[in-house]
């Protein structure tokens, strides 16, 4: 299995997963915060589809400046994310698919105008600083559901909501 078709598999699983949770949320959920210093529902789902997208907003160039290269979402309605994760989707397959492997490789920067973030190769970049992140704070939104005392899909196995 070459690196692209591992991550192929990838990108649909934790995709879909994540639309699993989308698909369970409504409108007047996105203003939730469960804390003061929390993120609302709505930012934290946004961030979480925002970091799926920059599989091809950021891999496909060497340096991403967070300052010029990225604009949040900042979404009002549960289908403005259903929407940015299934186009994001269409854009990262095709990115993924036509990755040239010696790519992964090359390095990449992660900045905020001229503080450097993070250097590494891409390939570590797609796992480290988006899957694995993502998957993190997908995790977070799964404590707002039960807060909210919304069913919690499971992601990699039956939730304790979809055990009879």
């Amino acid at each position: 299995m070459s690196i692209k078709e591992g991550f192929l598999v990838e990108l649909e699983r934790e995709t879909n997963n994540t639309r699993r949770i989308l698909d369970r949320l409504k409108d007047e959920d996105l203003s939730f915060r469960p804390h003061e210093k929390s993120m609302s529902l709505g930012s934290l789902a946004g961030h979480i589809v925002d970091l799926h997208n920059w599989i091809s907003d950021a891999l496909t160039k060497n340096d991403f400046n967070l300052a010029t290269d990225f604009k949040p979402l900042k979404p009002t309605q549960v289908s403005e994310l259903k929407a940015a994760l299934d186009e994001g989707y269409k854009r990262n397959e095709k990115t993924i698919d036509t990755f040239p492997e010696e790519e992964w490789f090359t390095n990449w920067t992660m900045r905020v105008d001229n503080y450097v973030v993070a250097e590494m190769p891409k390939l570590a970049a797609l796992r480290f600083v988006i899957n694995n992140h993502l998957i993190h704070h997908r995790g977070q939104l799964t404590v707002y559901l039960r807060l909210l005392d919304i069913p919690v899909p499971g992601m990699y196995g039956p939730s304790a909501d979809e055990k009879k």
